[in-house]
């Protein structure tokens, strides 16, 4: 497929995806119990994994390769992106998909001595994950609560840190910054499985995410390790994954009294109380809870 009839074919593609998405995302916002059965069908359409293909070629780790030494580049360069697409789509499709262990990379984490493990798919894998995302994200969009920032569309970190000026601006006036230590790597794949079959019932998309769950990992030494827990800090499924995990942390601190779940009069009563009210703000794994006290006139 030349170019020009790739950008052609991406065109009508990205037109149906997000058709779907709308719809997907409409249907779980329309019906909180849903669960969507037949979705495996869309990670192997090939619109979705056309567009799949696009993301991973756009993103900046291309030039990465997995296990396998293959690069977006050398792909295109050998059997072209048409016959790769054909032979993942033939491998989804008669079930004989199975992700490779992701190649480890100790890289230095900003500030501090430690460094942390990003975990790289091979190409092949990218797009499949890549492909699962286009499909989930819309249904568990629906679910997510405001104030959560990280990893998700159209939401960035300068509108978490306007959403914490505005209440340091608001009689809020205590904030405490927390961090969930290690939280890709300790991920637990019994709990997130659990919260992902309350919205998805095909058991093909469900056998395909534990899959890369469980796909290991090939150290820099070159040691084979299995993953028991956590989701790799590197994958492209991996930040919708840990939003899906913590999405329980979420509804947790919502729901509390005084809580950013309370009504305005809820709050008001608190107040007069002398007791205190609360907002979380989250950005993946760093959340800041701001407390308001305010003592009655």
């Amino acid at each position: 497929m030349n170019t020009g009839a790739l950008e052609f074919a991406l065109l009508k593609a990205e037109r149906r995806v997000l058709e779907m998405q709308t719809k997907l995302h409409c249907w779980a916002t329309d019906d909180r119990d849903r669960r969507f059965d037949d979705l495996f069908n869309l990670v192997a359409d090939p619109a979705f994994l056309l567009v799949a293909w696009a993301r991973v070629r756009r993103n900046k780790g291309a030039r990465s390769a997995g296990v396998d030494g293959q690069t977006a580049r050398s792909v295109e360069d050998g059997q072209g992106v048409e016959v790769f697409l054909n032979e993942v789509r033939s491998d989804l499709k008669d079930r004989s998909f199975r992700p490779l262990p992701v190649r480890e990379r100790m890289i230095p984490k900003p500030g501090t001595a430690k460094r942390r493990r990003l975990g790289i798919p091979t190409v092949r894998d990218r797009v499949v994950q890549a492909s699962l995302k286009l499909v989930l994200e819309p249904i568990f969009e629906a679910d997510f609560l405001p104030f959560s920032y990280g990893f998700r569309p159209k939401r960035r970190a300068h509108d978490a840190l306007a959403e914490a000026h505005h209440f340091a601006k608001s009689s809020y006036e205590w904030m405490v910054e927390g961090d969930i230590e290690a939280c890709f790597d300790s991920i637990d794949h019994t709990a997130l499985m659990g919260r992902v079959r309350r919205r998805v019932g095909d058991r093909r998309v469900l056998d395909l995410v534990k899959a890369f769950l469980k796909a290991g990992i090939l150290s820099e030494g070159g040691q084979s390790k299995d993953t028991d827990t956590g989701t790799p800090q590197g994958g492209i499924l991996s930040p919708l994954l840990a939003n899906i995990a913590l999405s329980v942390l979420d509804e947790f601190i919502a729901a509390g009294p005084g809580g950013p779940n309370s009504t305005q009069g809820q709050r008001a009563r608190r107040r007069r109380q002398n007791l205190p009210n609360y907002r979380l703000i989250r950005y993946a794994d760093d959340c800041a809870p701001r407390t308001q006290q305010e003592v009655p006139m």
